[in-house]
């Protein structure tokens, strides 16, 4: 989505539009890092001489009620602004000795965050969280790398170490699967989705290879986006319980609730991104997740119903209801 059509989406119903605001709020949204109002202020009048300092302060607290730009205070005295345009909720490391400001991304964090606000009952409305120390160049006095930002590109990266990470992870899950399980069919089903996974593994290394070939520098830059209990923790744990002992019903049960946690993280994530290479990489994933979803759950009422033909029973019926209601 275009800044001009972002901002359209934002504007209440049947409010009055400003040409004035309009040059503002792009002008805005065309910058990166975090701007002080002054700074916003400047950069206004260079396009326009007429627009006063009181219209851009005004149109700054617009824009923060309006959720398009964030107020940080990295403890300089003032504010900064930071607009929400293609950027999802992150937060701060922010160097006391140079001032400068690192961003990152977590969904551990995050879930951290909603957890205990859940727990309270409390309706959150925004949350910052800001470390501050001292960054490794004002501690070792080496030059500071040349870093880019939360680019485009550096989204892809990181989007691609957390599919790959997952679909490592989920290989490893599915080859154990399919060791253990006795079952005809659902071994069949496991090695199938291993060798799915073996395949999207590979796709996914040359895409990484592929985004790095333009821009060698972009390995080394720092990670933007955390999340190390995310997907792939699922699959590890759910690797874990497979070692522990199981059946053949248990073990599809924990590849549907694995499929299930992952495709619910990949879709939630990949939507909080406008569109980019990361954010498309998220939801193809997120669709993958939810065809190896679907296929397991026709798998284990396939099984749960051969069992007991194989028994020579039928479940009463608010018991195969309660089983279809668990899937």
């Amino acid at each position: 989505m275009e800044p001009t059509a972002y901002l359209e989406s934002l504007r209440p119903a049947g409010s009055k539009r400003s040409s004035k605001r309009d040059l503002i709020v792009n002008v805005f949204l065309r910058q990166e890092g975090h701007l002080t109002a002054d700074d916003l202020f400047d950069l206004i009048r260079r396009e326009d001489q007429r627009i006063s300092r009181a219209t851009v302060y005004r149109t700054l607290q617009w824009m923060v009620d309006a959720g398009i730009a964030r107020k940080v205070d990295f403890d300089e005295g003032r504010f900064r602004f930071e607009h929400s345009y293609r950027h999802p909720r992150h937060f701060h490391l922010i160097c006391k000795t140079c001032n400068r400001s690192f961003e990152f991304l977590s969904s551990d964090i995050e879930a951290l965050i909603e957890e205990v606000a859940a727990a309270r009952n409390f309706t959150a409305r925004q949350s910052v969280l800001q470390i501050h120390g001292t960054c490794e160049p004002c501690r070792t006095g080496r030059p500071a790398a040349a870093e880019q930002g939360a680019t485009d590109a550096l989204f892809a990266r990181d989007a691609l170490r957390i599919a790959i990470a997952t679909e490592r992870s989920g290989l490893d899950f599915y080859t154990r699967a399919a060791r253990l399980t006795r079952d005809a069919r659902g071994r069949r089903v496991f090695e199938k989705l291993a060798g799915e996974e073996k395949e999207h593994l590979a796709t996914l290394e040359r895409r990484y290879r592929e985004l790095l070939l333009p821009d060698p520098q972009l390995e080394s830059q720092p990670t933007f986006l955390f999340f190390k209990g995310a997907a792939n923790g699922l699959f590890s744990a759910g690797a874990e319980q497979l070692a522990a002992g199981v059946n053949d019903r248990q073990a599809l049960m924990i590849g549907i609730r694995c499929e299930r946690g992952s495709h619910k993280f990949f879709k939630r994530y990949g939507e909080k991104f406008e569109d980019s290479e990361g954010k498309r990489i998220f939801l193809e994933f997120a669709d993958e997740e939810r065809a190896h979803l679907d296929l397991l759950i026709r798998e284990y009422r396939g099984l749960v119903e051969r069992q007991r033909r194989r028994a020579g029973r039928q479940a009463p019926a608010r018991k195969r209801r309660r089983e279809a209601a668990a899937l």
